[in-house]
């Protein structure tokens, strides 16, 4: 008999992610691959990237869950309906084991459904701590719900079962994001201007930027300080992906699209540009500047700088590519400076990326596959002794 692993995605970005082990859970015999959709996939304004998705596999449910106001009542009331609708899905599918990655709140209401359906949970990318934002206690809190944990590196699966998780349950498999580097043909640069609409110029950059839940400056203060950095550069290509459909993100996509209408000679930007185009992109460019995971992921694979913007990602395991500074003008402009500096340049040949060089969903799935089930809901808190 067949063991249904169910795979749940709301965002682009984790959908990239994802899609490796899909693949893998897809092509196993001994397994069926159930997936649920929901959050901006399902969304115009976001890309409606649901149509990538069907794409590449059949899509079992699509959950609704995006109300129109991005406020933190308004993500209060999308993960209250969100509770609501997977319940119904989970009952109906009735999984063997659901798989989860990251922080976000659609996947906090999916992790509370399948507990209380009894459900077995695997949970990807735990142990992290990003302190500038809420996903911090959404993160540790999936963590606690579930039953299997895959952690991208070892510091962070220390981490795991410091939360009192058994340790032959928590696994160090690297981080998901190399898989795609790994596995895609990445698009050369003639082939990336001619789908992105777009030609490089002597400099460029990839920003990427998400509202910072728990500062005490909005996000639009912080953002705007960004723009006015990046106003002064000179020869340089500017290429925006927007924000997650977070509090405040639609004002933030808002601004975005007010900057590129003024300098459409050198910026441009994208609601989705899609993993493929993504890190085809991160192979021409100069650094990835804003506070996105993936220019502390991804980025360091390609020998490129990172200038990680303000707290979102405070507490994360950064490679030395890494340049963080304050959401301030002149700092983030001290920051763009260091990656043009020669010695930065040749310092950057020989960085290593901490969260390995791919694999993952491999090492993932060989545990999804054969892990006994027997008695997994029942768990004891695994006490460190000091």
């Amino acid at each position: 008999m067949s063991r249904k692993i169910c795979v749940v995605t709301g965002s682009r970005a984790e959908y990239g992610l994802l899609f490796w082990l899909m693949k893998e859970i897809n092509a196993d015999s001994q397994c069926q691959l159930q997936i649920i959709v929901t959050g901006m996939h399902l969304s115009p304004e976001f890309g409606l990237t649901v149509s990538e998705i069907e794409k590449d596999f059949r899509v079992d449910k699509k959950i609704e869950i995006l109300l129109s106001s991005d406020t933190p009542v308004g993500v209060g009331k999308s993960t209250g309906l969100g509770l609501i609708s997977f319940s119904e899905a989970l009952a109906e599918l009735s999984p063997d084991l659901l798989v989860l990655l990251g922080d976000r709140y659609e996947i906090l209401a999916a992790a509370i459904s399948g507990t209380f359906l009894k459900i077995p949970i695997a949970h990807i990318h735990g142990g992290e701590t990003t302190e500038g934002a809420f996903d911090e206690s959404i993160r540790h809190s999936i963590s606690k719900m579930s039953h299997l944990h895959f952690t991208a590196t070892d510091t962070y699966r220390k981490r795991v079962i410091q939360l009192g998780e058994s340790p032959d349950r928590v696994f160090n498999v690297g981080g998901l994001g190399l898989d795609s580097i790994q596995n895609l043909k990445l698009l050369s640069r003639n082939e990336l201007e001619k789908s992105a609409g777009f030609q490089f110029l002597e400099k460029n950059l990839l920003i990427t930027f998400h509202p910072v839940t728990l500062e005490n400056t909005t996000a639009s203060e912080q953002f705007s300080q960004l723009l006015l950095a990046l106003e002064d550069l000179k020869n340089t290509r500017l290429i925006f992906t927007k924000a997650n459909a977070d509090t405040s993100g639609r004002g933030i996509n808002a601004m975005i699209d007010d900057f590129v209408s003024k300098c459409p000679d050198r910026c441009i930007a994208f609601t989705s540009l899609g993993q493929l185009r993504y890190l085809s992109a991160m192979q021409f460019v100069d650094a990835v500047v804003g506070n996105s995971s993936s220019g502390l992921l991804e980025a360091p694979s390609f020998k490129i700088g990172t200038v990680n913007i303000g707290d979102r990602q405070t507490g994360r395991i950064k490679a030395e590519s890494v340049i963080d500074c304050l959401s301030e003008k002149a700092d983030i402009q001290k920051a763009i400076n260091r990656v043009y500096e020669q010695s930065f340049q040749n310092f950057l040949k020989n960085v290593e990326n901490p969260y390995g060089s791919g694999g993952a969903s491999n090492k993932i799935m060989s545990v999804l596959r054969t892990f006994s089930l027997e008695s997994i809901l029942k768990k004891k808190f695994y006490d460190i002794v000091f």
